[in-house]
């Protein structure tokens, strides 16, 4: 015969119930025993207060209520540090933000080792940026920026190793500059740009004046070049209209030759 739980006698139905109830529970317990993390994430276990180690990725077992776990994401985190109002090496303010690339190595380390390892990150990187501006020139801020890059990197991996963080790469994004600090900036950029003009034509006269020396003991050394190069420039002065050549006695005879010289051009061009 089929008897529903109502009409099982009392004891065989509160069995029925207490094991209905039991296997409920222990289904339970399983589900809440069994957690899963993946691939970029560990988890971190305590076992009544104790460090038992950290597991992952995939499913891991945990004890209910005897164990406690964290879990910590491995990937790259990007922290920006917020502006910050900084005197440089050469007493002038300036206002400088960052970022911070770092990701964590050792998930223990992080957990155990450092209360809060984002906050206490972001705090030490704001810190190391006020040190290593401070002691800069505004000029290397400006033209040196990657060599500060590597720099606060540098400062900032070795001072989170003991947490287990590795600092990946820390970024300046922005400096911003006072008012009258980018007019004297300005005005020293012209001046710059002045400077360089004037120092090109001087050196351009400079080669013009080695060059002409050259030509000048090249005459010298040879009259005949010389007399020709007289000749030359007589004859350039003769092929304009309404010009009277004058010249001493020793160019007579060139002043003659670029005489007949302009007679005959003109009489080519009446002919043409």
């Amino acid at each position: 015969m089929l008897y529903s739980i109502g009409q099982l006698p009392a004891p065989v139905g509160f069995q029925l119930i207490g094991l209905i109830l039991l296997i409920i529970i222990i289904l339970i317990i399983i589900g809440s025993s069994i957690k899963m993390v993946y691939e970029y994430e560990r988890a971190v276990i305590f076992r009544l207060g104790r460090l038992v180690g950290a597991k992952g990725p995939g499913l891991f077992f945990r004890i209910p209520i005897v164990d406690r776990f964290v879990k910590v994401d491995l990937r790259i985190v990007t922290i920006d540090v917020p502006k910050q109002r900084i005197v440089t090496k050469d007493n002038v303010t300036v206002d400088v933000d960052a970022v911070i690339y770092y990701r964590v190595t050792e998930p223990v380390k992080a957990i155990t080792a450092v209360e809060n390892y984002i906050y206490a990150t972001s705090m030490l990187g704001q810190t190391v940026l006020r040190d290593v501006i401070g002691q800069s020139e505004l000029d290397d801020l400006l033209t040196k920026r990657e060599e500060i890059n590597k720099r606060l990197t540098q400062i900032l991996d070795i001072s989170t190793d003991p947490w287990g963080i590795k600092v990946t790469a820390v970024s300046i994004k922005d400096v911003s500059l006072p008012e009258s600090m980018l007019r004297a900036i300005a005005k020293q950029a012209e001046a710059e740009r002045e400077r360089r003009s004037r120092i090109i034509v001087a050196e351009g006269e400079l080669q013009a004046s080695k060059i002409m020396s050259e030509a000048a003991k090249a005459y010298q050394e040879n009259p005949i070049a010389l007399r020709l190069r007289e000749l030359q420039t007589l004859t350039d002065i003769a092929r304009e209209k309404n010009m009277i050549i004058v010249a001493p006695q020793p160019f007579g005879e060139a002043a003659s030759v670029a005489g007949i010289a302009s007679k005959i051009a003109e009489r080519e061009v009446k002919k043409s």
